[in-house]
């Protein structure tokens, strides 16, 4: 990453420069500078809030209300596949829309997915999974991208460290975002409690229909956000489509994304245990159906306020690499539990237990999404884009991997899996945080 990252990085610091939060002489508008940034990143996590308690009640979901043929399990698997294969381009299309419009324009493809439930068949679902597996990585590069941008233009025109900023509006982001499990299965709980297997067809086609209205709500903040013009300066770098592949790749050539990616994918790899094994093998057994939706509920609540709480302890890779450990430590702690001590047991305190394991579960993943993000906001501001691009490709690329291996191998194969996971990426980001510090200081 010699030359031409080091062009990257002048046109991005170029642009950060020249696309201020509120439009207007910076001297003038400070106040509204300031403003400007919170507006941003609590219509961003709203929007979210939105769209997304309606797709995670949908997916948590699929295995119940689409049963025919395993419609709605392969329906999931077909998405992330698609996400993953199309992750790789999301990076490009961003850049070429702008973060704003491709957030918009990713909403799409979540608003198709849940009006294919309505009218449930493989002629609707399966190439609505791959429209949304192809928006997700629109919307997610840019979700990354716009708030990046906007946390250090903040910190750089107030003239805060931008370390602690990252992690404090990646703390808000991933804190309502988290809170989409907790929302979305109470509004399924409630629409659905009278049915059995999945509720009335009455109560489902209510339920859908809720959530389309969701989607529209999230799309509407969407369009409220401050146009942000990341490219501008840019574009003779991407002037042919080789340059754009190179753009693409190019933190594939930096040691410390290597490093990273093992993370990431163990990122993706923990969320899908919880969708596919977690709900089916540990709490199902215990609770029934019934009790899926308050373990998620549990466990959403959980991430909320670990993502929070980690989001404000965040001031620059020391803070992650600690807080990372704190995760890591308590996922190690449930997997090894879960693979060398646990049985289904009787009454109250057997159903105590996988509400406790979906909290700790939850602190992991909430320590894990808030700590990525502001990592690769650090480490790559010069190829905010691409990073994450890379982020998605591996999470979404693992997330399918649990999908499809789920129905084919026992729990204690699947727990084993997990464990070498997690101490391969343990190991490989505390590797990483000995090489920045040996070659160069990350912003404090």
């Amino acid at each position: 990453m010699a030359g031409a990252d080091a062009g990257l990085a002048s046109a991005a610091g170029d642009v950060e420069e020249a696309a201020p939060l509120v439009a207007g002489p910076g001297s003038r508008r400070a106040p509204a500078s300031v403003m400007g940034a919170s507006r941003d990143v609590h219509l961003l996590s709203s929007a979210f809030l939105f769209v997304f308690l309606a797709y995670h009640a949908a997916q948590n979901l699929q295995s119940t209300v689409n049963t025919d043929e395993n419609l709605g399990s392969i329906s999931l698997g077909v998405l992330y596949t698609s996400f993953t294969a199309f992750s790789a381009a999301g990076s490009a299309v961003v850049r070429w829309m702008g973060s704003r419009r491709a957030l918009v324009a990713g909403t799409s493809g979540y608003l198709l997915f849940i009006a294919a439930n309505l009218l449930p068949s493989w002629y609707t679902m399966v190439p609505a999974s791959l429209y949304l597996g192809f928006t997700a990585s629109i919307i997610w590069v840019g979700q990354g991208t716009y708030l990046t941008s906007a946390a250090l233009s903040h910190a750089r025109e107030n003239n805060l460290p931008e370390g602690p900023t990252l992690g404090s509006f990646n703390g808000e982001f991933w804190g309502m975002f988290a809170s989409t499990q907790v929302i979305g299965n109470l509004i399924s709980l409630a629409l659905l409690r009278n049915g059995k297997d999945g509720g009335s067809i009455t109560g489902k086609n209510l339920l859908f229909a809720v959530f389309l209205g969701c989607m529209i709500v999230g799309i509407v903040l969407m369009c409220l956000l401050s146009k942000r013009d990341e490219k501008k300066d840019n574009t003779p770098t991407h002037s042919s489509f080789g340059a754009m592949l190179k753009y693409i790749i190019a933190p594939l050539k930096d040691k410390r994304m290597l490093l990273t990616i093992p993370l990431i994918a163990y990122s993706g790899l923990q969320q899908a245990f919880v969708w596919a094994v977690f709900t089916k093998s540990i709490v199902t057994p215990v609770l029934g159906i019934s009790g899926v939706g308050g373990a998620m509920a549990i466990y959403g609540a959980a991430d909320v306020v670990c993502s929070l709480v980690a989001g404000r302890l965040t001031s620059g890779l020391r803070s992650a690499a600690f807080i990372v450990s704190v995760g890591a430590i308590l996922q190690a702690i449930v997997l090894f539990w879960l693979l060398l001590f646990y049985s289904p047991m009787d009454g109250l305190l057997g159903a105590a237990i996988p509400l406790f394991i979906g909290a700790l579960w939850g602190v992991g993943d909430g320590v894990l999404n808030t700590q990525l993000s502001a990592l690769l906001g650090l480490l790559f501001e010069d190829v905010k884009e691409a990073a994450f691009a890379q982020l998605k490709v591996w999470q979404s690329g693992a997330i399918a991997v649990i999908f499809f291996l789920s129905p084919s191998i026992t729990l204690q194969a699947m727990l084993l899996l997990m464990a070498a996971a997690l101490v391969i990426s343990f190991g490989s980001f505390l590797f990483l945080t000995l090489v920045v510090e040996k070659s160069s200081p990350v912003r404090a």
